[in-house]
């Protein structure tokens, strides 16, 4: 089992681990930017209260002796030497930018997509997509081509270095690698509704064989022998459910689970249905047909996310919540 990278235990106090190729050029960035404000800092502030106590008013001294007005070369100093400092910064994250932005040409491409709120993840090369987890293999180049369906969204790795805004019906991209096999935090650093802080994802990083042979499990269907009502339990975390669903009866964006089944509830237009099978996989497939009364109209649709058995799955577990 993967372990968990954590965000505030491993690192620093100012930034958490480090496990990309580029991110020890961030961070070294990060750091001389930081220490030179401290310098500067402790500077200007050391020489105006020193300037301040030595030439303060007093009986002995009630006016200036003297008063600089202009010096040029006082002023050709502290504009050069800033000038100077801020274009080698420049060139140094330029530089940096560059090299994070242009991905490698051998690296493995992955669709992301980012929803009200949850993100989904398309391998091309296999057709498998996933929901919740970003899985790769450790050491390669890795390029993501990302999409919003609804409102902006920003996707954000934060022991990677990378971030990038998803913006709905255009593609943005960003490309990383990782050093080391685990799990990491992958968040939404754009505010995207009240569920916003919600919409965390893992980033799970394998090994190259393991990566070949999750892959393997995915396209077989992994999940065939897993108990029905098991496999939904599974699927409301890994599919986003509990961003918008509770278990308990308590209201948050979406209508509870906890004891719908074979219940009637009244819909927006005034109608009155019952659920069951066909109204629950309804509502996985096409949920804005039947809107709950009450609730607005923003769940995004699951269809091609979910297989069969998958839908199945999740009716059989909201069956159990009596």
């Amino acid at each position: 089992m993967e372990k968990v990278k954590p965000l505030l235990s491993d690192g620093t106090l100012w930034i958490p681990g480090s496990y990309s190729s580029f991110s020890s050029n961030y961070d070294s960035l990060f750091y001389f930017i930081f220490w030179l404000s401290v310098i500067f800092t402790i500077a200007i502030v050391g020489v105006t209260l020193y300037f301040s106590f030595k030439y303060k008013r007093s009986e002995s001294n009630l006016v200036a002796k003297k008063q600089i007005v202009h010096n040029n070369k006082l002023e050709i100093i502290w504009t050069a030497i800033p000038f100077v400092i801020v274009m080698f910064i420049f060139y140094w994250g330029f530089k940096d930018y560059l090299y994070m932005t242009v991905s490698p040409e051998n690296a493995y491409e992955v669709r992301v997509t980012g929803k009200k709120w949850f993100w989904t993840y398309e391998y091309p090369e296999t057709g498998v997509k996933t929901v919740g987890e970003l899985v790769v293999p450790v050491g390669r180049p890795i390029k993501l081509v990302m999409s919003s369906t609804d409102v902006l969204h920003s996707f954000y790795i934060p022991n990677l270095r990378v971030k990038r805004d998803v913006v709905p019906n255009k593609y943005s991209n960003l490309w990383f690698d990782v050093t080391q096999e685990g799990i990491y935090q992958i968040f939404c650093t754009e505010y995207c509704g009240d569920q916003h802080s919600n919409m965390d994802s893992k980033l799970i990083v394998k090994s190259y064989e393991d990566f070949l042979d999750w892959m393997e499990e995915q396209k077989r269907g992994a999940s065939k022998d897993v108990p029905l009502d098991l496999l939904g339990k599974k699927l409301y975390k890994e599919q986003g459910c509990n961003s918008c669903h509770s278990l308990d009866g308590s209201v948050v964006v979406g209508p509870s689970w906890k004891g719908i089944y074979g219940a009637q509830r009244l819909l927006a237009d005034g109608s009155e249905v019952k659920v069951d099978d066909n109204y629950l996989r309804e509502s996985i497939v096409y949920p804005a047909k039947k809107i709950v009364k009450g609730y607005p109209n923003i769940m995004a649709s699951y269809a091609g996310l979910l297989s069969d058995r998958e839908i199945n799955g999740i009716i059989e577990y909201i069956k159990t919540l009596k």
